[in-house]
């Protein structure tokens, strides 16, 4: 099965064939060797991973569906501008959770959602809640999200719903210009999407006024309680309108997140759809190597294959993720980098870089395990080993999302 380790094919022309300036060290200064052997005290928390959990054949080409084939969205109770603008996304078949979560929400339930990334659940609250505010424009919104990323691809989506509507969001995320943010909210948008800190951090200063919210949409709930925002949402919810419909998605259950949900729900509707692990739709490999040359030259000969076309790599660090970035652009490759040190502005535009193929080859830190939603990706790569399973499990869903097969390959030594 490590067909990755010793069988590259033959790189396509390159004039970079001069190596003397990576160096002959196994010991670089974004390497970290001990980091990688999970073990002693100088792994700064990290996990030991077999390295056989980095291996695994994807289940068969026959992927299992997230759509509902005996459903269309023309046969929801919705307004017709909103079909109208469905139908110019191509959007026809619902995905089960939409399928299954909409019809509860528009008829003004509470509705706890299970559902992995990828599986439409953002369609399946924006839709509702779009309706709701066409039909009533007493009706505002709040989405609580974990990641500024994941606010940008929700208010793309909800731009594209809201198309010749008179319906208006605004997003309020760190990292970016509050001064604007604040002029944004000035504007009286019905849809606010923001993250927990700046959230919090408008209601304070009196820029937000959270009283006005009857419904209010939590978003990837698990990553928001691994990132520490518990305190920060119990806050905000706090302040909204006691009367209201609450929507509560997450792709895992843990009693943690069952108590939460209980203390904000009233008498939820319960919805939970077949989670698709990555081990059946994305083959998963290792790459062994030796040295940090041997593993930069390893990683050009594999993205010169013809089949590399969308490729997503993991660095441990910001700075190893500059390094890269750096390093692979110097050998003739259309690539950028992402990290939590980059302003927001230009987290989006490299986002948008990879997302209209204008670079084919994103690095990134953990910033992007969760919350990016970029289509076709082919290959995941694990330049740097995870710092625990999970961050693997969230890095891999980036490839094979939607019922399409995609690959995942981790570098160990």
């Amino acid at each position: 099965m490590n067909q990755f380790n010793n069988n590259f094919a033959r790189p396509r022309t390159s004039s970079f064939t001069n190596r003397r300036n990576y160096g002959g060290s196994s010991r670089h200064p974004y390497h970290n060797r001990n980091s990688y052997r999970g073990g002693g005290s100088r792994n700064f928390g990290f996990t030991k991973i077999s390295h056989d959990k980095y291996i695994a054949k994807a289940e068969g080409t026959e992927m299992p569906t997230i759509y509902e084939t005996d459903q269309k969205f023309d046969n929801f109770n919705i307004n017709g501008r909103l079909k109208v603008n469905l139908s110019r996304l191509q959007y026809t078949t619902p995905t089960k959770i939409q399928g299954q979560a909409m019809p509860e929400i528009l008829n003004g339930k509470d509705v706890l959602g299970l559902a992995s990334t990828g599986s439409g659940k953002t369609a399946a609250f924006l839709v509702p809640m779009i309706n709701k505010a066409m039909d009533d424009p007493s009706q505002k919104c709040l989405i609580v999200v974990p990641t500024r990323e994941l606010a940008d691809q929700i208010d793309r989506e909800f731009y594209k719903l809201t198309f010749q509507t008179n319906i208006r969001s605004a997003v309020v995320i760190g990292g970016a210009s509050m001064y604007r943010q604040i002029k944004s909210l000035q504007r009286g948008p019905q849809f606010i999407v923001g993250t927990p800190g700046r959230l919090k951090d408008l209601s304070e200063r009196k820029n937000l006024r959270l009283e006005q919210f009857n419904n209010v949409v939590l978003d990837e709930v698990d990553r928001m309680l691994d990132m520490g925002f518990i305190h920060d949402i119990r806050n905000l919810m706090s302040q909204l309108q006691r009367v209201r419909q609450t929507l509560f998605f997450s792709a895992t259950m843990s009693p943690k997140i069952e108590v939460i949900a209980n203390s904000f729900l009233n008498s939820p509707v319960r919805i939970q759809v077949e989670k698709q692990s990555p081990a059946k739709n994305v083959d998963q490999d290792i790459v062994k190597v030796t040295t940090y040359s041997d593993k930069l030259d390893k990683l050009q000969s594999l993205l010169h294959q013809d089949d590399f076309e969308k490729v997503l790599i993991f660095s441990r660090t910001k700075r190893g993720a500059d390094h890269l970035s750096t390093q692979l652009s110097i050998r003739g490759f259309k690539v950028d980098a992402i990290h939590g040190n980059k302003s927001q502005n230009i987290r989006t535009k490299v986002i948008n870089k990879f997302r209209n193929n204008v670079i084919d080859i994103l690095v990134a830190t953990d910033v992007a395990a969760r919350g990016l939603d970029i289509p076709a990706i082919t290959h995941v790569i694990n330049y740097d080993e995870p710092a625990n399973y999970d961050d693997y499990i969230h890095r891999i869903g980036r490839t094979g999302r939607v019922g399409k097969k995609g690959y995942a390959l981790t570098f160990v030594v």
